[in-house]
């Protein structure tokens, strides 16, 4: 699950970086880099970001759970790391 998380995260920030270099650029790096935003493996990397980004909306909640499951193995005398 780790490995899955850590992807959507990159996936967002060149999601971020993108969206970041459109508004102050006027500049689209995915479509510039993959033949513009109607070629077929831009519309692919467009789609893997919009999914890393609504997986990335888990990591809001996740917090709190793997906060929670922590301190109840400290509580307990857990704390073998």
């Amino acid at each position: 699950m780790m490995t899955t998380t850590n992807i959507a995260l990159i996936l967002a920030i060149i999601g971020g970086i993108n969206w970041g270099s459109i508004g102050l650029f006027q500049f689209d790096i995915v479509a510039w880099i993959f033949g513009g935003q109607d070629s077929v493996i831009s519309r692919i990397i467009y789609t893997l970001v919009g999914i890393a980004a609504i997986w990335c909306i888990s990591l809001l909640f996740r917090d709190d759970e793997e906060s929670r499951k922590k301190s109840e193995k400290s509580e307990n005398g857990d704390d073998t790391f």
